[in-house]
């Protein structure tokens, strides 16, 4: 079947013009509740630098959700913590500290925030970006969530529970 050049320019801009449309997240399903705030396309996350303890060197990832999505429940630290500078992994494991099942909830106007703990006399790497796996109180949230900043990491770095704030 031959298609011509004018068919095929209609055929396609009508396909462009309707791609935006499926592509953009509603704000509510027919159901009437919105997404969850705790899927990783739907919140936003920053790391910055936090105030330094005895021995390590702390900074702080804060994850916000713009309005129009649900509050959800999140608990314990994040999972599948990896770290990267300029598009390179590196090859460091993480722990977890702190209390794994306290729960918070977490959506627009409700931000919540982790610590990454890094031992001062270890050697240490830079870093501008963190992956991780969300936790809710019954499992993984599915998906992986990133966010950027500037750190340096090491060998003994720890994860902190999520807590309410920012």
């Amino acid at each position: 079947m031959h298609v011509n050049r004018s068919t095929a320019i209609t055929l396609t801009a009508m396909l462009l013009a309707a791609a935006p449309t499926v592509a953009q997240a509603s704000p509510a399903t027919e159901s009437g509740a919105a997404p969850s705030a705790c899927r990783p396309a739907n919140h936003t996350a920053k790391i910055t630098d936090a105030p330094a303890s005895a021995g390590h060197h702390h900074y702080r990832v804060t994850l916000t959700a713009p309005r129009g999505y649900d509050p959800c429940e999140l608990a314990g630290s994040p999972t599948d913590v990896r770290f990267s500078d300029h598009g390179s992994q590196t090859r460091l494991t993480v722990g977890r500290y702190g209390d794994q099942h306290t729960a918070v909830t977490f959506g627009p106007g409700h931000p919540v925030h982790f610590d990454i703990q890094v031992p001062n006399d270890a050697r240490q790497v830079s870093a501008d970006e963190t992956s991780f796996t969300l936790q809710a109180p019954d499992g993984q949230i599915p998906g992986t969530s990133f966010a950027e900043g500037t750190l340096k990491v090491a060998t003994g770095t720890l994860i902190g529970p999520l807590r309410q704030g920012a």
